[in-house]
């Protein structure tokens, strides 16, 4: 009767499995066709996002990213500092960091809080989390604007840093909707290929703990990261 039990039980688990993994690629399925249909929300990315993170691709991202020097010991100690205090950054001496991030994210009109919140119950959650956390810092380094194309080469610079998956399906579907699009892919392709070719050649940025370095002045860290020369 016990093994009855266990079969039934390991059979209605095995179900509730399918179910989810069904679920979820559905969700993400969903999360990819909004964000293509041209929605600027960007809900739709970590929907895709958190579709994909138990998969084998996001397993082979994971390894990617604590194989670069200084992710492991970031991701051991799970590094996250407090909001940054957007008055007090714009405090800073013109060229800083901090100063060029605050400016930034005002001239935008950003919220630094703005990313989905996750729990940070293992490596790969934690990463992802910091990851989102200092996306606009990442634009703010690299010298990409908001623009389509720009975003798409920071992505296309996340990618080669990273090999995160979502990075790969918005890099492949940005591309696909220009080219649909009849905008310009010329301007596209230079941006995709800008960007990887730069987070090929950088440092990795996912290393580096920037609320550390908000007085630093912006152009010693792209050159200590190896930006300058890649972005010339």
């Amino acid at each position: 009767m016990s093994r009855l039990f266990f079969n039934l039980a390991e059979g209605l688990t095995n179900i509730a499995t399918a179910f989810y993994s069904l679920h979820s690629v559905l969700k993400t399925i969903k999360a990819v066709l909004i964000l293509f249909s041209g929605s600027n929300e960007v809900g739709p990315v970590y929907d895709i996002e958190d579709g994909l993170k138990h998969t084998g691709v996001m397993k082979s991202s994971l390894e990617f990213m604590l194989a670069q020097p200084g992710v492991v010991q970031l991701a051991i100690t799970q590094y996250i500092a407090p909001l940054p205090y957007l008055e007090a950054l714009k405090r800073l001496p013109p060229g800083t960091l901090g100063r060029e991030y605050a400016e930034f994210v005002v001239r935008h009109g950003f919220d630094p809080n703005f990313y989905r919140k996750m729990e940070t119950n293992d490596i790969s959650s934690y990463l992802l989390l910091r990851l989102r956390q200092t996306h606009d810092i990442w634009h703010v380094i690299t010298g990409f604007d908001i623009n389509v194309p720009d975003e798409i080469g920071l992505k296309a610079f996340e990618l080669a840093q990273t090999r995160r998956p979502v990075a790969g399906v918005l890099v492949t579907g940005g591309f696909i909707k220009s080219f649909l699009s009849s905008n310009d892919v010329s301007t596209m392709l230079a941006a995709i290929g800008k960007g990887y070719r730069m987070g090929l050649q950088a440092q990795p940025l996912l290393a580096q703990k920037w609320e550390d370095q908000w007085e630093k002045p912006l152009h010693e860290l792209q050159a200590e990261l190896g930006i300058l020369n890649v972005a010339q």
